[in-house]
């Protein structure tokens, strides 16, 4: 992030960004986590109900608090294009 210093990432706040991860991971609410491998930034996959919800999540990291770090969310749904063609119970 523009205007962040690669000091201001201590051990401290990394133990415990990654500890407020983990417990959004084991309520379910991150699903998934990964680390770009072309560009220095991770991507999260939440299970929110909506994108208050998945930025109240955000907001409770350590490093986005802090204002070290910032998530751009982006509201997905699910693909409904297999339904479309095989949801139909086929004909014997």
């Amino acid at each position: 992030m523009e205007g962040v210093s690669s000091s201001q990432f201590t051990r401290e706040i990394a133990a415990a960004e990654a500890r407020r991860a983990w417990d959004l991971h084991q309520a379910g609410t991150i699903r998934e986590l990964y680390f770009r491998a072309d560009f220095p930034a991770a991507v999260l996959v939440l299970e929110c109900a909506d994108v208050v919800q998945a930025q109240m999540a955000l907001a409770s990291l350590p490093m986005v608090a802090a204002g070290l770090i910032r998530f751009e969310v982006v509201p997905l749904r699910a693909y409904p294009g297999f339904a479309r063609l095989f949801g139909a119970t086929e004909q014997a």
